[in-house]
């Protein structure tokens, strides 16, 4: 769980609400193919469906109690990893911050496969 308190109360989000909100966002950008298995054995990478993003995103919170994101993605071939990755943090980090009130400090993006 991770949360904030202000003067109204506590606010806690489980992982796998932040991993969604994460996941969806990262899923609006051009040239991202899917969110994919971080755990992938042998080399194989396993695209994941919207109700197993959690299984693609590594969320941590530090000591400022801000959030460490990394996810991880399969993108088109052709397409700009570079562009694809920033549009990715900039995606996310505004609708983690927006949509929760939870500041982050940093996100990483493993592109893990190409699409062909």
């Amino acid at each position: 769980m991770v949360g904030f308190s202000n003067e109204n109360g506590n606010i806690n989000y489980s992982e796998e609400v932040l991993a969604k909100i994460v996941g969806l966002s990262t899923m609006e950008c051009y040239g991202v193919v899917g969110m994919v298995s971080k755990n992938a054995s042998e080399g194989f990478w396993e695209l994941i469906g919207i109700e197993n993003f959690s299984k693609g995103v590594k969320i941590q919170l530090t000591s400022e109690k801000k959030l460490q994101i990394e996810l991880f993605v399969m993108v088109e071939y052709g397409t700009k990893i570079s562009v694809i990755s920033n549009n990715i943090i900039q995606k996310v980090r505004y609708s983690v911050e927006n949509y929760t009130g939870l500041k982050v400090s940093s996100i990483t993006v493993n592109v893990q496969a190409v699409r062909v």
